[in-house]
């Protein structure tokens, strides 16, 4: 069964968009039924299926991440232990156990099934820039 390794590098939280190499990975294979397993192989960041037509909805979904889970250093944050990374590390944490980072999008007709206003996202926790590895794998 096909299987990938992709990166995609980030500038800092936000959500970045790789719907389109995901698309690719799946016609280059010449599936024309499965099931397209999308795994991110880090602990401080999360996968995402959102609207890809409005920057907007990227925008707010971050925001309100940032305010329901806010930097270790903010006063209602007192309670974590786990800082020596900086305060923006056990944060990242929590938003991606609070997520997924693993997701299943089905492959009908070589394509993927997804809605129209639909995309692909790793959405990134941590502040700095970061290499995130996603493994893309096709099966029946």
């Amino acid at each position: 069964m096909p299987q990938t390794k992709i990166s995609v590098r980030t500038k800092g939280q936000g959500l970045y968009e790789f719907t389109a190499q995901a698309a690719t990975f799946v016609r280059e294979n010449h599936t024309e039924e499965g099931l397209l397993t999308v795994f991110v192989r880090h602990t401080s960041c999360s996968i995402l299926i959102q609207e890809n037509a409005d920057p907007d909805v990227r925008h707010d979904l971050a925001a309100f991440f940032r305010r329901l889970v806010p930097p270790s250093d903010d006063p209602s944050m007192r309670w974590i232990t786990h800082t020596m990374e900086g305060p923006d590390d056990m944060p990242a944490h929590i938003k991606a156990a609070l997520n997924q980072v693993s997701i299943g999008i089905p492959v009908t007709d070589g394509r993927l099934v997804l809605g129209t206003w639909q995309g692909l996202y790793l959405f990134e926790h941590r502040d700095r820039p970061h290499e995130r590895e996603i493994v893309l794998h096709l099966g029946p």
